[in-house]
């Protein structure tokens, strides 16, 4: 089924989830999650909250991988609303949400402008005992800087070199981005020393994305 996902035969991977029934063999919670993720990446969003909803009447419980997966798609698809109550279930099932779900759902939020409520869910999530990832706070900066707050998005940077982050070239990019297009260049050009030493470990992708950014503002 993954096969038929990744050349977009969404067709033929429900023909072969399907197939399992006739044949005597129930799908697994393995099945069941490949075909949430391929469905949710091809944007059949209601579809795979029908297949979810079909679990639960066959007593199969899905665990946090699948939850998270149809998380995801639901944040991508702008229903976060439909988010919090499975938030919910996954607790009341005894599978309380992981970063992985709070990363979802805080790009969706910031996507949508909501970055007061996205710092609110961040601390939240830190009160729970959850570590946010550099990934989180990535999602947080990024999402600050396209919603006109570079400040609170350069006070998070900053916090993080503080105590000793890695930080990635995600990162960087995220920063010399937002620092560009409020035309702070020199502030942006001061990010070279830190990534100069880092630019022969990182992909072309990435190098050839932060000398547009600087291309784009000179």
């Amino acid at each position: 089924m993954d096969g038929y996902f990744l050349v977009k035969e969404v067709n033929k991977a429900k023909h072969v989830f399907n197939s399992f029934v006739p044949r005597g063999v129930g799908p697994d919670i393995h099945s069941y999650s490949v075909m949430v993720d391929g469905l949710c990446k091809s944007r059949m969003v209601d579809e795979t909250v029908n297949l979810f909803k079909e679990m639960h009447l066959k007593n199969m419980a899905p665990n946090t991988l699948t939850y998270n997966l149809l998380i995801d798609g639901l944040c991508k698809s702008g229903r976060i609303f439909d988010v919090w109550d499975l938030i919910d279930e996954m607790h009341d099932r005894g599978q309380p949400a992981n970063v992985i779900t709070y990363n979802s759902l805080l790009d969706a939020l910031c996507k949508i402008h909501k970055v007061d409520e996205a710092n609110a869910l961040l601390t939240k999530i830190k009160d729970q005992g959850i570590h946010p990832s550099l990934y989180t706070y990535t999602i947080l900066v990024d999402g600050l800087c396209k919603n006109g707050r570079l400040e609170d998005a350069q006070e998070i940077y900053r916090d993080l070199s503080i105590k000793g982050y890695h930080l990635n070239a995600r990162m960087y990019t995220v920063m010399i981005n937002g620092l560009c297009k409020e035309g702070y260049l020199d502030e942006a050009f001061s990010f070279f020393p830190f990534i100069a030493v880092r630019l022969m470990l990182i992909s072309g992708l990435v190098q050839a994305t932060i000398y547009r950014l600087f291309e784009e503002h000179l």
